[in-house]
């Protein structure tokens, strides 16, 4: 945010309990229908008198079969509709587009032709989740899979800072340090923060203007949010908490901020939005504390001609079965 001085300062909090330190796991996947070794031929024993010969190694037919269900071109395991070219050639309905209907292995027009043969074992088969690489350990038929991965708790995050179009994704270690070394976001321990923004010029009011914050307590990562936008033609300030997490356990929290000046005071107080859902998202809802341009200046005091606002806050853990 284009904004002349900032200054942070978060309070050193004794907590209840220990802040753990978090460590990143990555989960390995043991799945043999990837790794397939061959077994050599036996050859035929001369000294049998029945003349009979030792059966080849079998390949796991489970193997085959998936690996004939993945699409040549994302590599992704295929789901009706699944197309073919004129010489057999498979290929998933999302793909098929991005080949502009060009079998990618024989460069054939595909046409509109099913593979209702594979369509059929596709739903006979159950798959891992693909997030399994990430910790998932599901084991889905492929109509439920698609419906679970749209919501598995172990798919990573999209990168919660919203200065730019940021594109990363991963878990919460690797967004916590993605954060703090490419975006360069000010990281802070403690469940209470004092922020003060100073801007020298306030009536210029640039749409999606922010600041972001990262506070580390309770074991967890919230996001602050501090940033100026356009409101209805009217240039309005606002400050909101996202929880670097899933949305069941954001709910496990709760927040209040508080600014003011001349004797006068706005509080908000609620629960924190999950990185889940995006920036924009949360902003447009308006579910944070908004604070029109006219109240930010008197806050501000002296001659209108400069804003100064000072935000404090504070985080705490939801007590179970709450109302809230």
């Amino acid at each position: 945010m284009d904004i002349d001085n900032i200054e942070c300062v978060s309070t050193s909090d004794v907590m209840d309990e220990e802040i753990p330190r978090h460590h990143h796991h990555r989960h390995s996947h043991n799945n043999n229908n990837h790794h397939r070794q061959k077994n050599p031929q036996v050859p035929k024993s001369h000294n049998n008198v029945n003349n009979n010969v030792v059966p080849l190694a079998i390949i796991n037919p489970t193997t085959s079969v998936h690996e004939l269900l993945e699409c040549p071109v994302c590599t992704n395991s295929m789901y009706p509709p699944i197309h073919q070219c004129h010489n057999g050639h498979t290929i998933c309905s999302t793909c098929k587009t991005r080949v502009h209907n060009r079998c990618p292995t024989c460069r054939q027009e595909l046409g509109d032709i099913r593979c209702l043969a594979l369509e059929k074992v596709a739903e006979s088969l159950e798959f891992p989740c693909k997030h399994f690489s990430l910790g998932c350990p599901g084991i889905f038929q492929y109509y439920n899979k698609l419906k679970h991965e749209a919501v598995c708790n172990f798919r990573p995050y999209n990168c919660p800072y919203a200065g730019s179009e940021c594109s990363i994704v991963g878990d919460i270690p690797f967004l916590v340090s993605h954060l703090k070394d490419d975006h360069k976001v000010d990281m802070h321990s403690g469940y209470t923060f004092n922020h003060r923004y100073v801007k020298s010029n306030p009536r210029e009011v640039e749409n999606a203007t922010w600041m972001l914050t990262v506070f580390n307590c309770y074991g967890q990562y919230f996001c602050l949010h501090f940033e100026a936008f356009q409101l209805s033609m009217a240039p309005v300030y606002m400050a909101f908490l996202r929880f670097m997490g899933d949305e069941n356990n954001a709910r496990n929290y709760r927040y209040s901020l508080e600014v003011g000046g001349n004797g006068r005071k706005l509080i908000w107080e609620g629960t924190p939005r999950s990185i889940r859902d995006g920036h924009r998202k949360v902003r447009d809802s308006h579910d944070g504390l908004i604070i029109q341009r006219n109240m930010a200046l008197f806050f501000s005091g002296g001659d209108r001609k400069e804003l100064k606002l000072r935000v404090t806050g504070r985080i705490w853990k939801e007590p179970p079965n709450s109302d809230w």
